[in-house]
């Protein structure tokens, strides 16, 4: 890896933005979409913000994809930064530990 990689920057922003939407978005279905879809059998909430945030998952994988081609991330790494955006929290602990990681690696 270089000293500076070309647009690690620009990759690490977008993955930053994408992981808070992703995580919140997370947090939105678990803790009010689904309880008002099953519990008070109020599904209108869920049908219509479960779509987007599956596409603004799918966005996700792919700016993880890139910013693990920017900074030489094995295939293990990647997947796994990835899957953090599939349990409630995790996503905010994963991109701020990569963040500082990728920072400190001087690839920034």
């Amino acid at each position: 890896m270089t000293a500076s990689a070309p647009g690690v920057e620009g990759a690490l922003k977008r993955f930053t933005v994408l992981a808070l939407l992703v995580g919140v978005g997370l947090l939105v279905l678990v803790l009010v979409a689904m309880p008002l879809r099953y519990l008070a059998d109020r599904p209108g909430f869920s049908h219509s913000f479960s779509p987007v945030h599956g596409f603004v998952f799918m966005v996700y994988l792919v700016t993880v994809a890139d910013l693990a081609r920017r900074v030489g991330w094995s295939v293990r790494r990647t997947v796994l930064v990835m899957l953090a955006g599939t349990v409630p929290f995790l996503s905010f602990v994963v991109e701020r530990r990569t963040v500082r990681e990728v920072r400190e690696s001087a690839l920034v």
